[in-house]
């Protein structure tokens, strides 16, 4: 059975890792010297070596025949691992295991000493995919490691990790791999597969993969399948990465620079009827027109055609200055219009009819006019001053009434209110639960809900009902007004806090009468009494027999 590329090139020595040198040593180093850390935390693009990175790791820390921090790939254990068959090397993937049970059933199991190797080592790939819960969980046993196990998390999304987590691991950068990098790797496979190739593919498969070499081998895999000769030609990679051929954008470009209309949306249409996309134009053309610029610079570019010289030498600097910045203006609009055929046509009339984009004339009395305007603007502003000094004005002036009203049910939160203070530990369980994943509560929720719920933030909360206080009480009433809301909140609520409670909204400020008053019914007499004593001024305490409480 045919072995896909990425596989069958996948690193197993350290040595073998490419574009990664800093991750490279401190991992050496870490075995070496056998300072291995309790757990790690791999952190970069896709396809760029984390995982490969994790299983040397593994080999490398319980290989008993490992020289300078690299693994010997003959042992036994070296061998198991490689094949995925050692059982005191256990890769997860958190995509599709992330729920609290099975980190607590990592962590259960844990406890048992490795079988075969020195270390248990634990791989968690896309570690960021875990619930609030699972990650508490995994907290947990990041706080009490258990000797000789190392946990290896690996994620594409470092923002999305916890701040408890990344306080807890050691922390390895992955970067995106370089053209140059995934260029050279590219020919030694292919070498060593006595494939021949051209180097302008390379380059093109290269700049596809953006860093990452998986992608890379990927495509590299792909070309090899169309390949009818055994070799890898620039026509192959334009078909497998959608790229434009350079012919057809040099065609282009000198038709627009000449200013032949119809001759360049003649090849826009050539382009377009073979299938290339238009937004992937859009880009490649920016691309080019780049490169024309940075090699009337001196700079050093990709591959071109000899046209292309040509053109970089009759193109002036401003006429590509300005191409670049037209392009530039049209591509959202190619990018994400209906018909981006259209916008790529309106692009190539505006290119290559320079004399029609310039800008409208300006009226000669601008500054007149402007003048006028600003006149008129401080007489106003004096007007309104004088209206407002004016006694007769501000005695017809009335307040404007609130015709808001909003009608708080103050005896059900005086209840739930009851409720946390009778169980104040759960409760504050239950609040700090809330408060920790709110932002995240939010991001969950639709557009329309987040909005509404901007200015909100949980202030009480038990198994059945969490209290928001708003800033403003109209958004609270709106909140309480949405049918849905609850079962949407719910329903998130319950998989990043495990608890699933009824919303109560209301605003600041009445948030804050009912819990005075909520504190009032709790003090006895002799505390009533002690408060309204310290209400006295000092200096006035002979008034004090002489007042008379009275309830409001």
């Amino acid at each position: 059975m045919y072995q896909a590329l990425y596989r069958k090139y996948r690193s197993q020595t350290f040595t073998e890792m490419v574009g990664q040198p800093v991750v490279q040593q401190g991992l050496k180093q870490a075995v070496a010297t056998g300072k291995i850390s309790h757990a790690y935390l791999f952190s970069g693009p896709r396809g760029t070596g984390k995982t490969s990175a994790a299983k040397i790791f593994a080999k490398a820390m319980n290989c008993p025949n490992q020289t300078d921090g690299e693994p010997c790939n003959h042992c036994d254990i070296c061998q198991a691992i490689t094949q995925g068959s050692l059982e005191d090397v256990i890769e997860i993937d958190a995509a599709s295991n992330n729920g609290v049970d099975e980190i607590r059933d990592i962590r259960n199991k844990s406890t048992y000493a490795p079988s075969v190797a020195k270390y248990k080592v634990y791989i968690i790939d896309e570690v960021h995919m875990l619930s609030t819960g699972a990650f508490n969980a995994l907290l947990k046993t990041l706080e009490e490691p258990t000797a000789n196990v190392v946990f290896i998390l690996a994620t594409t999304e470092l923002h999305k990790i916890p701040a408890t987590i990344l306080s807890r691991v050691q922390r390895f950068a992955f970067k995106a791999i370089t053209l140059g990098d995934i260029q050279n790797h590219l020919k030694a496979i292919l070498d060593r597969e006595a494939v021949s190739y051209e180097e302008a593919a390379l380059r093109l498969i290269a700049q596809a993969a953006e860093g990452g070499m998986r992608d890379a081998l990927s495509l590299l895999d792909q070309a090899l399948s169309l390949s009818q000769d055994n070799q890898v030609t620039l026509a192959i990679a334009e078909d497998i990465t959608g790229a434009i051929s350079q012919e057809a954008l040099t065609a282009y470009v000198l038709a627009v620079f000449r200013q032949e209309t119809a001759q360049a949306l003649s090849q826009l249409d050539t382009i377009f009827d073979s299938g290339k996309s238009m937004s992937r134009f859009a880009v490649e053309l920016l691309s080019y027109c780049r490169d024309l610029l940075v090699a009337q610079a001196g700079g050093q570019v990709g591959f071109h055609d000899e046209t292309f010289g040509q053109l970089a030498q009759e193109m002036s600097a401003q006429t590509l200055f300005d191409t670049i910045a037209l392009i530039t203006r049209y591509v959202p609009e190619i990018k994400g219009g209906l018909q981006p055929k259209v916008y790529a046509e309106m692009l190539t009339i505006a290119l290559s009819q320079p004399d029609n984009q310039t800008p409208p004339q300006l009226p000669a009395d601008l500054t007149q006019q402007l003048q006028a305007l600003q006149n008129e603007i401080t007489q106003l502003k004096d007007d309104f001053a004088r209206l407002g000094a004016s006694p007769a004005s501000t005695q017809s002036a009335k307040p404007v009434k609130n015709t808001y009203t909003y009608k708080v049910d103050r005896n059900k939160v005086m209840r739930i209110m009851q409720t946390t203070v009778a169980d104040s530990q759960q409760s504050k369980a239950y609040l700090d639960a809330l408060q920790d994943t709110w932002n995240e509560i939010l991001d969950s929720l639709s557009a329309p809900d987040r909005a509404l719920l901007l200015g909100s933030r949980p202030v009480l909360a038990s198994q059945d009902y969490v209290i928001l206080a708003f800033d403003y009480s109209f958004n609270a009433e709106q909140t309480m007004k949405r049918p849905n809301l609850n079962d949407v909140f719910g329903n998130i609520l319950s998989k990043v806090a495990d608890f699933s409670p009824e919303i109560i909204a209301l605003g600041q400020e009445d948030f804050d009468s009912i819990k005075e008053e909520f504190r009032q019914s709790r003090m006895s007499p002799k505390e009533k009494e002690a408060q309204a004593r310290q209400d006295i001024p000092d200096g006035f305490d002979f008034l004090d027999a002489k007042m008379e409480r009275f309830e409001d």
